[in-house]
């Protein structure tokens, strides 16, 4: 027993710091006669300075520096430059249409009656002209489009896609709402503002969708040099594949990427033959396509949506694709049931139902 009382002893006994902590220096015991900051900028210019101090410690951010090196790592902006109107202005705007608000009777008198109606294309106007580049690209940093196609980089999209897949404007793309794979079976229309005699590349590609690489995508379809907003005029390199989610993998994501080019590029051999039902030819990477061709063109559009597993992806796998179709199930491991006790106490009726072999159970799991 002496003997554990000295190994604990030794174990518990303090070890000194390998060098001074932090605010050793400090009375705590006489606080107030501290010297005080009096500005928050001197506080700042002190608190800049010890930080950059070399301290005989290590940070959480110098040991996950060593674990991952990318850790904290400034991402890249790849878009095109944001040009943003001025803050003060659009300030002056707003305060002087509230007091032009005020001042209107009609406008008063129709709160009052609670008549006044909101237009919405006003509404969707004003959010696409300031702040929809920052939301999308909220979203697509939510939904880790930038980290699975783009690796530390991002963009803005300033160019709003505008994708239908049927005429009634009821299956639309956004930026991940849901669509089913049979509604979006066939090529959608495609339309956004684009100067005259300007050149864009679209392309439709799914991260999650690869049956044999994780880090691999399935290029869906690839247009280039588009004059102007005409897609139908553009070259197609891969005609459109509609989505096919394997059954039992959940949602995946399915990307609309829209490059602006600088000028003509020769898409030779990013082409595929046509028709392409070659999943091996399909395979594709976005970081890979765009590294290729980053000195001529930048992404400057993003929609996206989700689809997961329905019966039109068998007929693509059978008819289209010419394969079978992969079918992931979770395999449940058996139900624990305790070792059987002779005398049960506080059981259920079926209590020694569980424990009989023969057939399938057909009651439940208590």
């Amino acid at each position: 027993s002496s003997i554990l009382y000295h190994y604990f002893t030794f174990l518990c006994k303090k070890v000194p710091p390998l060098g001074p902590m932090p605010n050793e220096d400090i009375d705590t015991k006489n606080l107030e006669s501290l010297k005080k900051y009096g500005s928050y900028t001197r506080y700042f210019k002190q608190a800049e300075e010890a930080k950059n101090k070399p301290v005989w410690w290590k940070t959480y951010k110098g040991y996950m520096d060593i674990a991952d090196p990318e850790h904290g790592a400034e991402k890249v902006d790849i878009g095109l430059p944001y040009v943003r109107s001025r803050k003060i202005k659009e300030v002056r705007e707003r305060r002087q249409m509230l007091k032009d608000n005020k001042k209107n009777a009609e406008l008063e008198r129709a709160f009052r009656l609670r008549t006044f109606k909101i237009s919405l294309d006003r509404v969707q106007e004003a959010w696409e002209n300031d702040d929809r580049p920052r939301h999308v690209k909220r979203l697509a940093e939510h939904y880790g489009v930038f980290r699975d196609l783009f690796p530390m980089a991002y963009f803005l999209p300033q160019v709003t896609l505008r994708i239908c897949y049927s005429q009634e404007n009821s299956s639309q793309v956004y930026y991940g709402n849901q669509l089913t794979p049979t509604e979006v079976a066939s090529a959608p229309h495609i339309s956004f503002s684009a100067e005259e005699g300007s050149l864009w590349t679209l392309l439709l590609t799914c991260p999650d969708e690869h049956l044999l690489d994780n880090e691999a995508e399935y290029v869906h379809w690839l247009v280039g040099n588009i004059p102007g907003g005409a897609v139908q005029a553009g070259e197609e390199l891969c005609h459109y594949l509609p989505p096919f989610p394997a059954r039992g993998t959940g949602f995946h994501r399915y990307i609309y990427v829209l490059f602006k080019q600088d000028g003509p590029i020769n898409f030779q051999d990013d082409a595929r033959p046509s028709p392409c039902h070659s999943l091996v030819d399909r395979t594709f990477k976005t970081v890979d396509f765009y590294r290729k061709h980053q000195d001529s063109m930048t992404p400057a559009g993003l929609a996206f949506f989700q689809s997961q597993w329905d019966e039109s992806v068998t007929n693509t796998f059978h008819n289209m694709l010419n394969m079978r179709e992969p079918v992931f199930e979770f395999i449940r491991p058996p139900v624990y049931h305790p070792p059987q006790v002779k005398y049960p106490h506080r059981q259920p009726l079926r209590y020694l139902d569980r424990y009989r072999d023969g057939k399938e159970h057909t009651y439940g799991i208590y």
